[in-house]
């Protein structure tokens, strides 16, 4: 079973596919895809919408992990645009009939550290740890579409 994680940002989007064989995750590809500031907001979805279809297409996932839309009351601008890029995310999966499994940032983390406060930091040293990478992956999008993928892959597994 393949899931892919996406960590959903207007300038980077981080995606990670991770492969469960029934005993561990295991990853496959993980990477960013960055849009220029510059470009307006439809054509920033669009980019990101087409990269994430060539993703869906090339690795099959049977499901699409997707943090839960969240935000601190002092950056409410920072959850509509991140809104923005959950629902071209959600359309890419619908698209392909992907299932998508919506987790919690709390959920995320307690899955890959162990508890639900964890730092980004050791978000991004557990990652390195569980898949044996020489470093923590950078940038920090792609060490969380990574925790995504294999929360949401947990989460599978256990509902069977």
């Amino acid at each position: 079973m393949r899931i892919l994680g996406v960590d959903p940002g207007l300038r980077a989007t981080g995606y990670a596919v991770v492969a469960w064989d029934g005993s561990a995750p295991r990853l496959i590809e993980a990477g960013v895809v960055r849009v220029r500031p510059p470009l307006p907001l439809p054509e920033r979805l669009h980019v990101i919408y087409t990269d994430l279809r060539a993703v869906i297409e090339e690795f099959s996932p049977a499901a699409i992990g997707l943090e839960s839309l969240y935000s601190d009351y002092e950056f409410p601008r920072t959850a509509l645009q991140m809104a923005h890029v959950r629902g071209i995310v959600c359309l890419a999966a619908a698209v392909d009939r992907v299932l998508v499994v919506d987790l919690t940032p709390a959920e995320v983390k307690n899955a890959i550290v162990g508890t639900g406060r964890a730092s980004k930091q050791q978000v991004q040293r557990t990652v390195q740890t569980l898949y044996g990478l020489e470093r923590p992956p950078r940038p920090p999008d792609v060490a969380d579409a990574i925790a995504i993928a294999t929360a949401a892959a947990y989460r599978l597994v256990r509902v069977g």
